[in-house]
């Protein structure tokens, strides 16, 4: 035994090498190693000839370093290990790893019972293929409407007994809309699809046979037979078949059936319920079912690099993402005091290409209230407007004033080009009901605090924060390239095979 476990270690040993050999360590980040086949997934899924910033390979690692750094400050906070994160990225890695649980082979033995299903209910007799001409006896009709369907179905019986075509008769006076338009025709159809007085009348004619009227709950029918068979072979159907179970999601369903027959049958859980009938999944089943799939998971990133980095793309996409939102994204757009800060530094960068009004184009019925506007707000806050204008003017149910309220450049608004831009010839369309036009703010050269710039600088304070923490990063963590491997970088051809 001794013997065997030091074999057994020898040839893992050998096989690691080997490993390492064909997919050496390009660099190590943070004491984490890095091989080269994750760099190149990497950097070939972002470098794309459709990318407009097509970075060289050392252009890449700059970017790859921090990723990974990021990713490292992330898992250092634990954020792996969330509720909230957990559920995201099991659910995404469940996506990709479930569907790989249904073979080819699943998909064909669902698609034959399928076809077995249906050949059963179509039963012996088999598919017709027919039209009909409909005259409509409404519900609840009178003598006098019964008796005219009548009289109208059989002068057209009459009409095709004398030779008029089927199908030009069908099209200008048959009352069933859907069929009309196609000469009558139904298509294809079995037993029990349609209502019993019309499937015995249809299925007791043969090819090229026409029906005298009959009756039925629609109204009168005249049926032409036009073709009879039996359900061709499954091969002939296969691909239909197996294209409609795709559309129709029977992955999913296949996948949890055979999950939950693999739970049970590790547990040694025999059913006995009767067919149909459905029992609640007990909490060691699921349990099973979820190691079952992290089995797989781990099964498939061993052997699919593919597979494995798409994965590990989302897991530290995640974590990314997280960390990113509550070290810069969230800190930058919230911080009111940090932006106005930003702006006050950096003031000199901001300008406009032409000037802005800052105000508001509003709309009122009585020409008392244009001054009362103007009063409400002179000693406001440009942001406390919208709440101030509203209780004074529109705090019941009667409505005295229509505001559009921001920071306007020439084009932005009819009233304001005319009124602030001077804009000759401008059409100001009028407010149904609010006949007095006015405006009111202050016409500005260049942005005066952050919140007339607040986009462009909440992006560039995120940029400063960004490159703070990456600097921060860079001291906190130890990392390293191997230049030799990072040379071969999607150019390691047979030589290492």
């Amino acid at each position: 035994m001794k013997l065997k476990l030091i074999l057994a270690g020898c040839l893992m040993s050998a096989a690691a090498v080997a490993q390492t050999a064909k997919d050496p360590i390009i660099m190590n980040v943070a004491g984490t190693d890095v091989p080269r086949s994750e760099f190149e997934y990497s950097y070939n899924k972002n470098n794309t000839d459709g990318v407009i910033d097509k970075k060289t390979v050392e252009e890449y690692v700059d970017l790859f370093i921090n990723y990974k750094l990021k990713v490292k400050a992330a898992m250092d906070a634990r954020i792996d290990t969330t509720s909230a994160f957990l559920k995201e990225f099991t659910q995404y890695r469940d996506q990709q790893v479930l569907p790989t649980f249904v073979t080819d082979d699943d998909m064909l033995a669902e698609a034959h019972v399928v076809y077995d299903t249906t050949v059963k209910n179509i039963g012996p007799d088999g598919l017709v293929s027919a039209g009909h001409i409909l005259i409509v006896i409404p519900q609840k009709a009178t003598q006098a409407q019964q008796d005219d369907a009548k009289r109208r179905i059989d002068s057209v019986y009459t009409a095709l007994k004398a030779g008029a075509d089927f199908e030009e008769l069908a099209k200008k006076v048959s009352q069933d809309p859907g069929s009309a338009k196609r000469g009558g025709m139904l298509g294809w159809f079995a037993r029990n699809q349609m209502v019993k007085e019309f499937e015995d009348a249809a299925f007791a004619l043969q090819p090229g046979e026409m029906s005298q009227p009959i009756q039925s709950p629609f109204g009168w029918h005249i049926i032409l037979m036009k073709e009879r068979k039996q359900m061709e072979p499954f091969d002939f159907h296969k691909d239909n078949i197996l294209r409609y179970l795709e559309q129709r999601g029977a992955r999913n369903s296949i996948t949890e059936k055979k999950l939950t027959a693999m739970a049970k049958a590790q547990l040694g859980i025999n059913d006995t319920l009767p067919q149909g009938a459905r029992q609640q999944e007990s909490p060691e089943v699921t349990a099973v079912k979820k190691q079952l799939i992290q089995q797989r998971a781990d099964s498939l990133s061993a052997t699919d690099l593919d597979m494995r980095y798409l994965i590990k793309e989302y897991h530290d996409g995640l974590l990314l993402y997280e960390i990113s939102n509550q070290t810069i994204w969230e800190k930058a757009a919230k911080d009111e005091e940090a932006l106005a800060k930003y702006f006050k530094k950096n003031k000199k960068k901001y300008t406009w290409d032409e000037p802005r009004f800052k105000g508001m184009a509003y709309h009122v019925k009585d020409q008392a209230d244009v001054q009362a506007v103007a009063k409400c707000v002179k000693k406001l806050k440009f942001d406390d407007w919208n709440e101030a204008l509203r209780k004074t003017f529109n705090n019941d149910s009667i409505i005295r004033i229509r505001v559009e309220k921001g920071l306007f450049k020439k084009g932005d608004n009819k009233l304001i080009d005319r009124e602030q831009f001077k804009v000759q010839d401008v059409k100001v369309d009028s407010v149904k009901g609010y006949p007095i036009d006015a405006t009111y703010g202050k016409m500005l050269k260049k942005p005066q605090d952050y919140t007339d710039v607040r986009g462009l600088v909440t992006a560039d304070l995120q940029n400063e924060l960004e490159r703070q923490w990456v600097a921060d990063l860079r001291k906190r963590y130890t990392f390293t390239v191997n230049e030799e491997v990072l040379r071969t970088v999607n150019n390691h051809g047979s030589s290492e095979k």
